[in-house]
């Protein structure tokens, strides 16, 4: 009978806590603890040889490529290069409808979505562009269909915006794209930038009203991830020395009407650092502690981009920065990419308070435990983008040297290759998995492409 993911996550922590009592007895030893118990295998099994050249998978797997940079969409644009963050929603029809981000800079014409000399700008209502500069970075809808295993729509839904790094679905139903980014408009930009977005996930219509989510705050933005029983919303900061915020909407699922940023601060030790880099204090793989959070002010930050600067100096926590994060079973999961000693990436689980958000949750505040620290590349480096699939396992995405990797972990503890960009050394992103759990999705950011599998998935 194979484990729940309740199952897995309880025999995790107990593992998890074993480590801890080593490094206890151990203290000058550093141990590998890639994942709670983790070894490499298990899974589904060792990767195969593509015989193209760009990914590698388990025996049993195919893959396809879906809309590769450069192709012609149904509105007449051009699918965008740089395909970052992406989530998997249900659509018409039994469908799915991905949502895809793009993190293009302004210099890079060659990956736009109007073309290299901008020659299909004309087709887009130039009142739906964010930053009619313009930039080019933005979010793709694309509609999948899983029998045909093939794109059936796609079109540009949010445009003008700049880095769309990652983001994260809403219970609710809507894509929230993110920039990772803080280019002002001192430095020649129609609009500020350094923002968070909504963006229906459907396939009715073509570019949103893009629609700054002001109160959510201005900074280099990497991922959300959304409490359906409070709505909270949390969010990481792509910078080596960033915070961990959160947002508590005014109203409920809408998150244009405003609300409250706050930051994460460690209970017992105010400004703590997370890191565990060289020379700093060790926090154990399997520890807990309880936390706080800071009302932040100036969230927009105009003047200067010292949110977190100012956040630490109020009492708020530093983490190696943050970036792929997920919420599943009452948790959230926060990938750090260059955390611990080695550099190589931690992940965080923060449980939120019973209370999370109200005027009693400092009577029982939540905890953040350090859950993953990876001290050997083979087996993990540095984890970026993240989901847990409807089986069970976690899939990570790396962005790291070499040639990188979507990893697993099990039910049972193990960490395992899933797949492997042999195609090039950049990055995998975007990882999520369909409703039906047939499919998994990811990004090959350096070639552009979308890749969807199928296989011998557990069936739930």
């Amino acid at each position: 009978m194979r484990s729940t993911r309740r199952d897995f996550l309880r025999s995790a922590t107990a593992t998890a806590m074993g480590l801890a009592g080593l490094r206890a007895a151990f203290p000058n030893r550093v141990f590998a603890s890639d994942g709670p118990g983790a070894r490499p295998g298990g899974g589904f099994g060792p990767l195969v040889e593509d015989p193209a050249g760009l990914v590698d998978l388990p025996e049993g797997f195919t893959y396809r490529v879906l809309s590769r940079a450069g192709a012609e969409m149904d509105d007449g644009l051009l699918v965008p290069g740089k395909h970052d963050g992406m989530a998997a929603f249900r659509g018409e029809r039994g469908r799915v409808i991905l949502m895809r981000n793009h993190e293009l800079e302004p210099q890079m014409t060659d990956l736009s979505p109007y073309g290299p000399k901008q020659e299909r700008l004309g087709l887009v209502d130039r009142a739906r562009l964010f930053d009619p500069t313009p930039a080019l970075g933005g979010v793709t809808a694309v509609e999948f269909d899983e029998d045909a295993f093939a794109v059936t729509r796609h079109h540009m839904a949010l445009a003008g915006t700049k880095r769309n790094c990652a983001g994260g679905p809403t219970p609710w139903g809507t894509w929230i794209s993110c920039e990772e980014d803080v280019t002002c408009r001192a430095e020649g930009f129609s609009m500020d930038h350094g923002w968070c977005f909504e963006v229906p996930a459907t396939m009715d219509g073509g570019l949103v009203q893009p629609v700054a989510l002001r109160a959510m705050g201005r900074f280099y933005h990497e991922a959300v991830a959304v409490d359906p029983r409070t709505s909270i919303v949390y969010l990481t900061e792509d910078r080596a020395d960033g915070l961990f915020y959160r947002f508590l909407p005014r109203v409920p699922g809408r998150l244009a009407e405003g609300g409250t940023l706050q930051a994460l601060a460690l209970l017992d030790q105010p400004s703590g650092d997370t890191r565990n880099l060289e020379g700093l204090p060790i926090i154990a793989v399997g520890s807990r502690t309880h936390v706080r959070w800071i009302d932040l002010e100036d969230v927009e930050s105009l003047a200067a981009d010292d949110l977190r600067h100012r956040g630490f100096g109020a009492g708020a926590a530093r983490f190696a920065r943050g970036e792929g994060i997920w919420f599943a079973d009452g948790s959230v999961y926060i990938a750090c990419t260059d955390g611990g000693p080695r550099g190589l990436g931690q992940m965080w689980r923060y449980r939120p308070s019973p209370a999370e958000g109200s005027p009693q949750e400092h009577r029982h505040p939540g905890s953040l435990e350090l859950w993953v620290e990876s001290l050997d590349g083979s087996i993990l480096k540095n984890c970026d983008n993240l989901t847990v699939a409807p089986w069970g396992d976690v899939l990570v995405c790396e962005d790291g040297a070499g040639n990188d990797r979507v990893m697993g972990i099990t039910p049972a503890g193990e960490t395992y290759p899933f797949a492997r960009n042999i195609g090039s050394t950049g990055e995998c992103a975007g990882v999520c998995v369909s409703p039906s759990g047939r499919t998994v999705f990811f990004n090959l950011q350096e070639q552009a492409v979308t890749i969807a599998v199928q296989g011998p998935f557990p069936r739930v």
